[in-house]
């Protein structure tokens, strides 16, 4: 049997989540390699390096998928122009600015007979999958998120985050709604929403939200990015027979008081090898689910005006 050839692949977008996570991620992952950057102001040494997609797409460079690690405001023409390329793509995180256009990107996605993956990080997390399996088999009672941290630090001079289409706390928040929409056993809907937004800025830096599942299971979620010192990413699922805790982004589990799971960052080595995956058997992936809930937070709303941020 012929050895099966590696997935050529482009990254557009080559900022501080493509260096941060992807390029480590994809140079750990067998069956794929990165053989082209589209990036208006970054390049990288012995890789084809293009402005931007369309002169990537017009090249004689032979790329068989595209990661698209740019912000999700006019993330849909790239994505739809690699598309109808006949390119594979993975979207980072959220999948696009609106819902619309994201179910857009999958039926064009079909249409093309190409893999279309939207990936959710934290969903990759230690601790995520045992929670699930736990979980099926406990009677929840309640959960309670806190997905708390400072976004001076984590996203340093990133203006396009505080624009309509860049979701302001919602990008973090975001990884703890993709968790909770994969550990739960059954669906739930927003009930209430509260949203604070600095008086300079068109995203909000704080929500509380309130939901509830099919059955009646309260939920209730709190983001905020003002916290400095410690960061907090927890989920707290109160059951009838016991507490089941995830910490630390998904990353650590805690049942009934006992530590389970403690393990290292693994996340965007498995969206890879799944991406992989996906392409060689003609698949895609994309479950939107945590950005409808998301846009129904904006939806019902009530907003409120804080202090003024600067970055």
């Amino acid at each position: 049997m012929m050895p099966v050839p590696n997935i050529r692949l482009a990254i557009v977008g080559l900022g501080k989540i493509a260096r941060d996570q992807h390029l480590g991620a994809i140079a750990a992952t067998d069956g794929i390699d990165l053989v082209a950057v589209a990036s208006r102001n970054a390049s990288l040494e012995n890789i084809h390096c293009f402005p931007d997609i369309d002169a990537l797409l017009a090249s004689d460079v032979d790329v068989d998928a595209v990661s698209l690690c740019t912000p999700p405001q006019g993330r849909f023409e790239q994505a739809r122009a690699a598309l109808m390329a006949g390119k594979h793509v993975m979207l980072e995180k959220p999948p696009g600015a609106t819902i619309a256009e994201v179910f857009a990107l999958e039926a064009l996605a079909r249409k093309q007979g190409v893999s279309l993956f939207a990936t959710w990080h934290s969903r990759e997390a230690a601790a995520v999958e045992p929670a699930r399996r736990l979980l099926a088999e406990r009677r929840i009672q309640s959960v309670e998120v806190e997905w708390k941290e400072d976004v001076r630090h984590w996203h340093p001079g990133q203006a396009w985050i505080w624009e309509p289409g860049g979701l302001g706390v919602f990008d973090p928040g975001i990884n703890a709604l993709s968790i909770v929409t994969r550990i739960m056993p059954e669906s739930f809907h927003l009930v209430s929403s509260e949203l604070s937004f600095p008086a300079n800025r068109a995203a909000p830096i704080a929500a509380d939200l309130e939901f509830q599942t099919a059955s009646g299971t309260p939920i209730k979620a709190a983001f905020d990015w003002r916290q400095t010192g410690p960061q907090t990413w927890d989920i707290r699922v109160s059951t009838q027979e016991g507490d089941v805790v995830l910490t630390h982004g998904g990353s650590r589990l805690i049942v009934n008081g006992e530590a389970q799971i403690v393990e290292e960052d693994r996340e965007y080595r498995s969206l890879y090898k799944h991406f992989v995956d996906l392409v060689s058997s003609k698949r895609s992936d994309t479950d939107f689910s945590p950005l409808v809930h998301v846009a129904d937070a904006f939806m019902l709303g009530r907003r409120n005006v804080v202090e003024s941020f600067e970055d």
